[in-house]
């Protein structure tokens, strides 16, 4: 018989997308397909690719930069019921990750920081 999974297809794209991740088919850092190959490939429509795109966003696993694409942000957790890698992330993996994860915390102090500059030299705002 076809397809027993009763889930509106873009769940299944999603999950589908996110087994892939975990196998190590995309890494952090990595831009996924463009949606245009997505809906090709999976035979659907572009918003129902942006609808699966859109849950993974939710969920923190990707960031889709306009004009850019979609990019992964974090591997999925392995605690669930979606396939887990059963290999150890390499010690390069795990040395680039956190270097990843600094200079997000850099670049969001120095948007902080650009922000408060820019409030500060706003010539309609009143000086402190």
């Amino acid at each position: 018989m076809g397809n027993t999974d009763r889930r509106r297809p873009y769940l299944r794209i999603a999950d589908d997308i996110r087994r892939e991740m975990a196998a190590g088919r995309y890494a952090v850092g990595e831009q996924l397909p463009v949606a245009r190959e997505l809906a090709d490939k999976y035979g659907v429509a572009m918003m129902t690719i942006g609808n699966a795109l859109a849950v993974l966003r939710d969920e923190g696993l990707i960031e889709t930069r306009q004009g850019s694409g979609s990019f992964v942000t974090r591997m999925p957790e392995g605690g669930d019921d979606r396939q887990a890698v059963t290999e150890e992330p390499s010690e390069e993996f795990l040395l680039l990750s956190q270097q990843l994860r600094e200079i997000r915390e850099h670049v969001q102090k120095l948007s902080f920081r650009l922000d408060e500059l820019d409030a500060r030299t706003r010539p309609d705002q009143p000086e402190r």
